[in-house]
């Protein structure tokens, strides 16, 4: 049976207003830093026209929740080796003279008893205020972060977002908006998910659900199955459990006007492999799109490599090897959910959204092309 909803986990949060227009010279540099419970990634960025470009960042995986599930705490070695990944960050904040900046923290936090006390560490031994958001915010993030890959024939979207801990997923409807209106429309979404846009036909949020099972979690819950094959199938199962109370989980599309956009590590590994790369390449991954079939088919081959080739294998890595099957195991459910020709593959999540949402706010990005 799926544990009860999360409260405020309904189709109309409260709208978060954006702070009054404020705008900075044209070599301001932002910043986003997202603390989650696998990794900790950081950017730092200037506008440039209706985007922005990218001066520096930061990726490390940290595993700041590892055994939390157990024990309702972070670790005192998860809690030191994110600590050290922060250094770093400061470090090139510090380099780049960075004054507009936003660094948050996910899931780990927010379920860790000695998260506020982990907060205040890091502010003393680094000078960083990390700031926990919830989850509304952290999938609208998403969202906003993925707008730019949305087609513009798109009626229905579902935009999922992968993480270490928890799984959002947010359903739009889009019919109501003109065809070449339809990324600044979900563009908009950064004031909240019941925002409305000057008179103007809105993206409707239909329903979002955060699930309190991420890559992490989902493999914690089932680490004591041995079988690969069984773990796996009861990983897939279990999650599609929790889906029960998401308002479209009953309903079906039709593949055309249909689109999902999906960011995790979990995708972009799956696309890497169905493009055979030895060496990533965002280039050819953030965008790409994928039919149900092409997805079952790469992740029928992890489960016949078996857990020995899985780490053999050069498309997949050493970082993500451990993670591969659960992130699989919830991409399957959603897909059996709602089989789709167009799931595009997203290389970019919080740090992107968080940027899009405090250049929105400061007015600072120019209007898309149609």
């Amino acid at each position: 049976m799926a544990p009860k909803r999360p409260y405020g986990a309904g189709a109309f949060p409260i709208p978060v207003e954006s702070p009054a227009p404020n705008h900075p010279g044209q070599a301001e540099l932002y910043a986003a830093l997202d603390l989650g419970t696998n990794s900790c990634r950081m950017l730092i960025a200037r506008p440039s026209g209706s985007q922005f470009h990218v001066v520096d960042s930061f990726s490390k995986t940290v595993q700041l929740g590892s055994g939390l599930g157990a024990t309702g705490r972070l670790s005192r070695a998860s809690m030191a080796r994110t600590v050290q990944a922060l250094r770093i960050c400061q470090q090139k904040l510090k380099r780049h003279g960075v004054k507009r900046m936003r660094l948050v923290t996910t899931e780990a936090c927010r379920r860790a008893r000695n998260g506020e006390d982990f907060i205040r560490r890091v502010k003393r031994e680094t000078g960083l205020q990390l700031h926990i958001i919830k989850p509304e915010e952290e999938a609208r993030l998403a969202v906003i972060s993925c707008a730019p890959l949305v087609s513009s024939r798109t009626e229905q979207l579902l935009v999922v977002d992968i993480g270490g801990g928890s799984t959002e997923l947010v359903w739009i409807d889009l019919c109501g908006v003109p065809e070449c209106d339809r990324a600044r429309a979900i563009m908009q979404l950064h004031t909240g998910f019941a925002a409305r846009d000057n008179g103007r036909p809105a993206a409707r949020v239909v329903d979002w659900i955060s699930v309190p099972l991420g890559v992490a979690t989902l493999r914690d819950q089932f680490n004591d199955v041995e079988d690969d094959a069984a773990r796996f199938a009861l990983m897939s199962w279990f999650f599609e459990e929790n889906l029960a109370e998401f308002a479209p989980y009953k309903d079906e599309q039709s593949r055309a006007g249909f689109q999902i956009v999906a960011t995790s590590g979990t995708v972009t590994t799956v696309a890497a492999s169905h493009l055979g790369l030895k060496r990533y390449d965002r280039t050819k991954v953030d965008g790409l799109r994928m039919t149900s079939d092409e997805i079952d088919k790469v992740i029928r081959g992890y489960l016949d490599l078996g857990p020995l080739g899985r780490r053999r294998d050069p498309r997949i890595g050493q970082d993500r090897q451990a993670l591969i099957m659960s992130g699989a195991a919830i991409l399957q459910s959603l897909l059996r959910c709602w089989p789709t020709d167009r799931l595009s593959v997203a290389d970019r999540g919080l740090r992107e959204g968080l940027l899009y949402a405090q250049m929105s706010a400061d007015g600072v990005l120019e209007p898309g092309p149609c």
